[in-house]
């Protein structure tokens, strides 16, 4: 995925015309709350027609001084695509379509179904001509509109047309009855017949699983070709592999306190199918939220790996500026995530290199603690990252499990937890607070807030340390464009930081290799503090330090660097200012406290 993908992304089905678009980046920017991407859902279409604007409400030239703008911004700009295509003579990708026989058949004719638009034919993704036919209309169209990512929906593939069941048929009424939609419907309900027949007489009963699948390999290599940049593609369908190729939501959730909870186990089983970004649609896309649901949710939603707010054209607004209370929450909690974008893109890239997903059941890192198997309402970023939310309305305490170590609060760092054995502690959560801990043994390279990715990536780095009683603390960074095709690929244009850390006795050490550091260079980011946490002892007992920089030599001054020393509890935290230590070259630092 593309580095502004992690940054925060606003949708509604309902958004009626241009001007509504406006007014949603406009206030997003006036409340001072992060907005990368704004989306629009099939609205923006010519009768429901993939690749047309509606003229009235969405004319291209107010498309296009939109988009603009959104670029001039720093932000993005994502379209939905529905794969059927509206059976129309006056209609280009239709016409097309039928030139090159790329649809689904049916007793020897295109097989027609009814979507959005009404009567529609469906592209058969089987079929070699497919694809190229797909990324020629994204083509065309993308040269009228600059879109930055795709969002294909109803792609399993949905249909609402319900033809009568053949009983006699083996495909359509097979001996084997699988309890379709929980309710033991036909197959044929909502999709297409399973008789119909794809390129060489495949039936749909043996493809339907494909559809979506074939369809994401093909939209990520068609917008590969029209940009020649990595894609963005959000699907709802999707198979073994996919993960490859698309980002993922989990559809159609409900404004409900049930269905926030669903979010974490359907995240976290996407997570081990092989999908590394994914996430809930924020607040819900069904029924009406309520303001303290919107802001829980937010809470939890801006540490999903895939963060996006989204609602049904029939619900009550929800964007993040609604209310006070959420928008104050927004800025905390969004706050911390773009801070922490760094981390997010380095999981991207472990997710790739390895399949490890982001966003990790617990007992991913302490498989040895039998207590963790069954949590499914905390989560893990990464290796070391714990996230505890509030789940049930009018709550302001959670009960969280915490795997033996020291842990650290990333909204407030004097807050720890020591934990000898793992256990549940009762931890206080205020309307506005959601619980973010670190765990002992970790580093966190961060960056500063910002409004889009864009400008977050232009900010120094703070380097986060913490400090393992037994043993050392790593943690590393991944740094290239954010949009080159392959991640970390031979000759690519990127940078490894990789960073070490322990105590011994009174004395702090940290420092870092890299590997490929020119990237890094090139780009003349700066590392311009570090912080430790986790050294055993009392503030008030420190009675001075030594600092000695080992690496970079001879470019420090310093007389520019402060340090802090502070902690209310049984740790010190130890904050070193003012260095400037350029994140392409290797460093090492050590500090000794004097008691």
């Amino acid at each position: 995925m593309p580095y502004w993908s992690f940054g925060f992304q606003q949708c509604r089905w309902g958004y009626k015309n241009v001007s509504a678009l406006e007014n949603v980046v406009a206030r997003y920017r006036k409340a001072q709350i992060p907005l990368e991407v704004m989306f629009t859902d099939i609205d923006y279409m010519d009768g429901y027609k993939d690749f047309t604007l509606d003229p009235i409400n969405f004319p291209l030239d107010k498309m296009r001084k939109f988009v603009d703008s959104l670029h001039r911004n720093g932000q993005k700009y994502v379209v939905i695509l529905d794969p059927g295509i509206s059976v129309n003579n006056t209609y280009g990708t239709y016409l097309r379509g039928m030139k090159d026989d790329i649809f689904i058949k049916y007793d020897g004719a295109p097989y027609q179904g009814d979507v959005w638009p009404g009567p529609v034919y469906f592209p058969d993704f089987l079929n070699p001509l497919c694809p190229t036919f797909w990324a020629n209309e994204i083509k065309i169209f993308r040269h009228l509109i600059p879109f930055d990512g795709l969002w294909i929906d109803m792609n399993e593939f949905s249909n609402f047309l319900q033809i009568p069941l053949i009983s006699s048929s083996r495909l359509e009424n097979p001996p084997y009855h699988i309890n379709n939609s929980g309710m033991h419907t036909p197959l044929n309900q909502n999709t297409i017949p399973a008789s119909a027949l794809h390129f060489n007489n495949i039936t749909e009963y043996n493809a339907h699983n494909l559809n979506g699948f074939l369809e994401c390999k093909a939209t990520n290599a068609a917008l590969v070709k029209e940009t020649g940049k990595r894609p963005f593609v959000l699907s709802r369908s999707t198979f073994v592999g996919a993960g490859k190729h698309v980002a993922h939501w989990t559809g159609d959730n409900a404004a409900t306190w049930n269905d926030i909870g669903y979010s974490i186990p359907s995240i976290l089983n996407f997570g081990i199918f092989g999908f590394s970004m994914v996430g809930s649609d924020i607040c819900g896309f069904i029924g009406n939220t309520t303001e303290e649901l919107c802001r829980r949710w937010t809470q939890l939603g801006a540490f999903y790996p895939y963060a996006r707010n989204h609602y049904n054209k029939s619900s009550i607004p929800h964007e993040l500026y609604v209310w006070d209370s959420v928008a104050s929450t927004a800025r905390k909690v969004l706050g911390l995530r773009y801070r922490l974008l760094p981390y997010y893109y380095t999981l991207n890239y472990e997710a790739h290199k390895t399949g490890i997903p982001i966003m990790r059941p617990v007992f991913f890192s302490f498989p040895q603690d039998t207590t963790t198997y069954k949590i499914d309402s905390q989560f893990l970023i990464g290796r070391g990252m714990m996230v505890s939310p509030v789940l049930q309305s009018e709550t302001f305490y959670v009960d969280a499990y915490f795997p033996a170590g020291n842990w650290f609060d990333l909204f407030n760092y004097s807050n720890s937890l020591m934990v000898h054995r793992g256990k549940y502690l009762t931890l206080d959560a205020p309307p506005d607070h959601i619980n973010v801990h670190l765990r002992e043994g970790n580093i966190l390279a961060m960056q500063g807030e910002a409004m889009t990715t864009k400008e977050a990536r232009k900010t120094p780095f703070h380097v986060l340390v913490a400090l393992c009683r037994h043993g050392d603390s790593t943690g590393e960074v991944f740094l290239d464009d954010g949009e080159e095709l392959e991640m970390g690929g031979d000759g690519g244009m990127w940078s490894l930081v990789k960073f070490y850390g322990r105590v011994v006795g009174d004395k702090v050490i940290v420092g870092s290799q890299v590997l490929n550091g020119e990237f890094a260079l090139s780009q003349k980011w700066i590392i311009d503090k570090v912080t430790f946490v986790g050294m055993k002892g009392r503030a008030e007992r420190v009675k001075g330090y030594e600092l000695i920089i080992i690496k970079p030599e001879g470019n420090q001054n310093e007389n520019s660097i402060a340090v802090n020393i502070f902690g209310n509890g049984p740790f010190v935290t130890i904050e070193i200012l003012g260095i400037s230590f350029l994140i392409g070259d290797e460093f090492k630092l050590e500090m000794t406290v004097i008691k």
